[in-house]
Parts: structure tokens; sequence; C-alpha cells
């Protein structure tokens, strides 16, 4: 307004001298231009608002951004200097696959580096091992108390010393730092874990992560102290206090060197009993066969690391192992693992409430919410006019198609399937409102008192606040049950399974639209009743400090394995399970315990399970963890934890005290089908597309004023 008034007082005489001298009709003309130029400016103003508030935001979420990487001087981006290889062995031994990961970093710079890099492994990773490779030189890694080998690692950082270490900042997510890697060289660390294989439905299952999807943060920031390692796009918030080490930047494959970010893997799988066939809904395969051991490798060679590597085998038709028992000793102590499928029953299947629940946030734009449309579409397909169900979707809102469940005739189901074609995916990832609306009971038209309510989450799981959205599904589930179908070609497994098992469901994984069919009839016909419920599991001297885990089994579900490993039961007397029919009729079966197969692993599949016991406790009872006692445990089985780490420091000095060292934070890759807008590039914009806009609007605002002024004065 200043400057328009300013404008005005300055030209003001030569508005008057022109308007003396111009004639009527001249007038005329001017008059309906300026009416013409005060409607388009005033317009134009109206939408440079509209364009300004994105900007904003944009700006606003840039300010969280962490430092800067990979720019030079003059802010143009600059490949990493570091070059990642990565090559998996894996060996599958019955229900146990062990892996030896070997994570190359290559410094193609002139000056000494430390590379640091967030990465995901599967959800039930054991890591029980780290070594570090310079050379010819190998230096054991030691498992300490976490702070402790943070301590240890940043002093010989700073002593020139070449050292590794690896944290664990979720049970599927870690970071690991090498320090002083020479100029030219290479320096390697190799890592080993063990993980379980999922087994339902008469199908093997192994997935082996290779990068993540950026995960949402959400809360208000809260700062950072000053010894905070500061690695990712985003700050710490008052609801993701880790949001920095939980957030690596992720880029293009043409970011990176031509050969960095690609992976080697081989699986040998040796399942005990002879296969029918071996795929993957992820890559194509390349197989060969040694007796009953299968050997598999992409058909490809080594791969991009953008996606999950996902292997799967079924048994020959009959040979489907419906009971197994396994058997280590390790420092004295017997470990016991047992496997039990309980066989199909037949059931009437009661009528149902069916609630399904869409993320349409930012992260699911692409491909996943084209599987995630197909997904709910294939369980619209399920119900029948006895079930009533409603939609849900999220993202930084929450939306549902009804006000409450409404009965699936045609013209419900066709609203549906018209509301599900209207999806898209843009915003946050508010998933917490979505859960409470989705657990929060509401009867629709003709409720009956058996209609049994169900919940199906379909997400990526692109979350960081897990914890707490764990303890929400726990207070508010009741007697519902919670099933998550996870989406995308690098989803949070970790989330999807620990929602399901909180949720007293399942959990199912959408490779691509190609593999909705599949997956999805096994989870909609596991759904219908559960094979078994109230089950009791009792090993021999299990009230003599037998320890076995879960405490608490499940219901188990069609195709669903019961899967309990224990410690101190030595290979003798019968495991009992027992359990509840659909029906009601009472389930019993006993297992030789004699019998039992050698086992690798398994005391640490216990102290696993141990672990994740301790941490249920503490989230169901909203309190700290019992830090000193996961972290006796950990260390005492050599295992990674929230509370212990891996470090190895070679004694030998190799940076001179006055040679530089610059620290890289090695991006992870966009997941395949995701769009470029889940990108995270290092922040090197500033506000001036916003100081622009601004300008822009003032002047536009500027000149409708003058112009109606100047008619005030005719």
């Amino acid at each position: 307004m200043l400057l328009s008034n300013a404008f005005l007082r300055f030209y003001s005489p030569v508005f008057e001298k022109s308007r003396a001298l111009s004639s009527p009709f001249t007038r005329f003309q001017k008059f309906n231009s300026r009416r013409v130029w005060e409607g388009v400016s005033l317009w134009f103003a109206i939408l440079l608002m509209l364009f300004v508030h994105p900007l904003y935001a944009e700006a606003s979420e840039a300010d969280t951004l962490g430092q800067l990487h990979f720019v030079d001087g003059q802010g143009h981006w600059q490949e990493p200097a570091l070059v990642l290889g990565s090559d998996f062995d894996i060996r599958v031994s019955g229900l146990i696959a062990d892996t030896r990961l070997l994570r190359s970093f290559r410094n193609t710079s002139d000056q000494w580096r430390e590379g640091v890099f967030v990465f995901p492994l599967p959800e039930k990773a054991s890591v029980y091992g780290l070594t570090m490779k310079v050379g010819e030189r190998t230096i054991e890694g030691r498992v300490q108390p976490r702070e402790a080998a943070h301590q240890a690692y940043e002093t010989a950082k700073r002593a020139g010393q070449q050292a590794a270490n690896l944290e664990q900042q979720r049970p599927n997510l870690f970071t690991a730092r090498v320090a002083n890697i020479p100029p030219g060289d290479t320096v390697s660390v190799e890592l080993k874990y063990q993980q379980p294989v999922r087994y339902q439905a008469g199908v093997f299952e192994l997935s082996i992560p290779t990068t993540l999807t950026p995960r949402y943060v959400p809360g208000a920031l809260t700062g950072s102290s000053a010894d905070q390692w500061q690695d990712g796009w985003s700050l710490p918030t008052n609801r993701v206090a880790d949001a920095d080490a939980i957030s690596p930047f992720t880029v293009n494959p043409r970011d990176v060197a031509d050969d960095s970010h690609r992976a080697s893997i081989e699986v040998r799988i040796d399942a005990g009993l002879p296969l029918e066939e071996v795929s993957s809904p992820s890559h194509q395969l390349a197989t060969s066969r040694d007796g009953q051991a299968v050997t598999v490798r992409p058909a490809s060679g080594e791969i991009l690391m953008d996606r999950d590597f996902v292997v799967r085998w079924r048994p020959l038709a009959g040979r489907e192992p419906s009971a197994a028992v396994f058997h280590q000793s390790w420092q004295g102590e017997d470990y016991l693992l047992a496997l039990l499928v309980p066989g199909q029953t037949g059931h009437s299947v009661l009528p149902r409430e069916l609630v399904f629940v869409i993320d349409t946030s930012g992260s699911m734009a692409g491909e996943s919410i084209r599987q995630a449309r197909s997904a709910l579409k294939a369980g619209l397909q399920t119900l029948t006019p006895r079930d009533s169900f409603n939609i849900i979707q999220f993202n930084s809102q929450t939306h549902a198609l009804f006000m409450q469940p409404e009965i699936a005739n045609g013209n419900n189901l066709a609203r549906a399937r018209q509301y599900v074609d209207d999806l898209t995916a843009d915003g946050g990832t508010e998933m917490a409102p979505a859960l409470s609306l989705a657990l929060q009971h509401r009867s629709g038209p003709g409720d009956v008192a058996e209609r049994v309510r169900q919940v199906i989450f379909i997400t990526d799981g692109a979350v960081g606040n897990e914890t707490a959205l764990f303890q929400q599904i726990h207070q508010q589930l009741g007697d519902q049950r919670l099933f998550t179908v996870g989406i995308g070609s690098a989803p949070n497994r970790h989330f999807m399974r620990e929602a399901a098992r909180w949720g007293r469901g399942t959990y199912t994984a959408i490779h691509s639209t190609s593999d909705v069919s599949g997956p999805l009839r096994a989870l909609f016909s596991a759904m219908s009743a559960p094979v078994l419920a109230d089950i009791r599991v009792q090993w021999p001297g299990q009230d003599e400090g037998v320890e076995s885990f879960p405490r608490r089994a499940g219901d188990l579900f069609q195709g669903e394995p019961l899967i309990h490993v224990a410690r101190g039961v030595p290979a003798m007397g019968e495991l009992k399970v027992s359990g509840r029919l659909p029906g009601g009729e009472r389930w019993s079966r006993t297992l030789d315990l004699q019998q039992a197969a050698p086992g690798t692993g398994l005391h640490r599949h216990w102290a696993r399970e141990k672990i994740d016991s301790l941490q249920d406790r503490a989230t169901v009872s909203g309190q700290a963890p019992d830090k000193a006692g996961i972290t006796r445990l950990a260390v005492a089985h050599g295992l990674m934890s929230a509370y212990t780490s891996f470090v190895a420091v070679d004694a030998t000095p190799a940076r001179a005290a006055e040679a530089p060292l610059a620290k890289e934070n090695l991006p992870t890759l966009l997941p395949a089908g995701s769009q470029a807008g889940m990108l995270r590039y290092p922040q090197t914009a500033t506000a001036a597309p916003l100081l622009i806009a601004l300008g822009l609007v003032g002047l536009m605002f500027s000149v409708a004023l003058m112009l109606l002024q100047r008619r005030a004065f005719q």
C-alpha cells in the first residue's frame, strides 16, 4: 500500500495532464482498458497467492534438512566419492537363513574419507558378527554397549586409525560407519546375520531388502545437541527423536557412479525336503540343483539396489512340513525350535464387518498406489450381502467412504469401486488418526452379535514412529483383528509384521500388480476364521525354569505355522500343543523331541525372541525397556540390539594427524516404482522462489490498487 501511494504521488501530475489532453472517446477506451487490467491484475494476484502457499510449505520443509553433502562450492551436484558394493552369500538350512554380507567402500577421491551408510536388513535379522578388511589385514569387531562402541569409534577416527561401527536404529534399519578410508583405496566390512524363513500356506519365502522408502517423520522439531550425529534429511522431532538417524538421502541411480549401489546375491537352499518350485516376484532367477539343495542367483548377475530381492520355494505336493523339531547345544545349554502346521479344518463362514484402510500418502505415489488399489478391489470381491464394510483413506488427513459400515450390496459396492478408482497419492503419512477411526467400533445397519470385525491395513509402512503406533494398536484393538498388506518394492516390513502381530492378525506382502492375486487369495481365505485358537504349548520341564518364546501364542490362521523356541530343554520327552478349533472342539498334538534334527543359530533366535519380549513388555506398560537386561543378553549372545553395537578398530594409525578427513553420507536409491517426489536430495536451494513470488504478489496488488485509485480520481 505504501509503495502504491508513493507511486501515485510521484506520477499523479503526469496522469492529470494526460487526462486533460485526451479526447472523450480516448478516455472511454482507456476506461474499458483499465477495467480489464484491474480484473486481470486482481485475478493474477489471487493465483499468485495460491502459488505461494506450496512454495512456503516447501521452503519450511527445506529448513529441516541436514547439512550439505555431494555439492561443490558452486552448489552443483557431484557424485559421491565413495563407491558402494554389496555381496550377499546366504545359506538356508531348515527354518534359518544365515547371511554373510560384504560391504565395500571404495574411495575415488584424493582425500581421506569417512563413509556413513544407513541401510535396511530383514525385520527379524539377528546380527552377530562384524569384520573389517583393510588390504591384507582383517580386524574382528566386538559387540559392546552402544555408548562405549560409539566412543571407541570416535576416538579411533580422530587418531587416524581405520575403524568400523555398526548401530541398530530400528530392528530392520542399521547404520554403518567406516573411518579413514585412504584415497584411491577400499575398506570392506563383513556383516554376519541370521533370519527366520517365513512359511505360510505351503510356501517358504525369504526377503532381502536393499533399499528403503523414505519414512514420514511426524511431530515438531526439537533441536539437536552438538554431540549428535547429523546424517539425514530430517531433524529430530518430539515424536521421532532419532529422525536424523533414519532418514538417509534418497537419489536416482544416475546420481551415483555406474558401478555403485550394485549387489551380487547367492542363495543356497537346503530345506531338508524336495522342492517343486523356486521363484521370485521381484527378479528373474538363475537356479541350479545339487540333490535336494538349490542354488539361486539373479539371472542378470549384479542387481541394482532399488528393491527387495524375494525368493520363494514350494515343497513337492504332499511333502509339505506338518511338524519339525531342531536342536542345538551352545555353551552347555540346550536349545530347541519346533514348527507345527495344523491341518486345514472345515468351518462355516461367519458374517464379517471389514474395514479397509488404504495409505494414500506421497510415499505411495506411482506403482505403489496402483498395487494398493488392486489389493483393495480384491478385498471388495470377497464380500457377501451378509457382510458390512467401510473404506478409510489417509495421508495428511483421514477420510471415510461411509459414516459407518454399510451392507455389502450392489449399490454400496459400486460406490466403493468408484471411490477406489479415484484415489491418488499425496501428502504426509498421519497414520495414528486412521488407526483410531478404523479401530473405533461403529455398528452398521443389520449388525449382528456374531459378526467378526476385521481391519485390513494397506500401506508401505513408511513411518518413523513405529513404537507409538504399536502401543496404540494394543490399547484400541479390543476383540478385533488387524491384518496388514505391505505395498511397494521396499516396504517397512518391521512395521507391517509387528502391527499384524499386535493386531492378532497376519501380514501379507504385495511386490507388484501381477503378484496381487496369489498372496491376497491366501490372506482372505485365512481371514474367514482362525484354524486354531487358545493355543497352549507345554515343553518338558516347563515349570522348572524353561524359557520359551513367544510367551503367548496367538491364533493360527489357515496355512500359518506355530514356531516356538525354548532354552534349557534337552532333546528328550514330548512337546504337547493344544488349542480350540473353530467349532469349539479341542485339538492336541504331541511331538517326539528325540527326533530333533541338528540346528544352528538357535541360541541367537532364542535371544532375539527374548529381547523382543522385553521390549513388548515395555510397550504394553508404557515404560522404558530394561536397558541393562537387554544389554547383558545381547552381549552374552554376541548380538546387535537397540543398546549394543559392533565396533572394529585397527590398532595401527593410517592417516597422519595433519591430513584432513571428509565425511560422506552415502545415499540410498529411490525404490523402484516410486515417483520423483520421494527423492531426498541434500538441501542446496534457498527461499528465493518464495521471495520472488511474494515480490510479484506485492507488485500485482500495487498495480491493482493504483488502477482502482485512478478510477476514484476520475
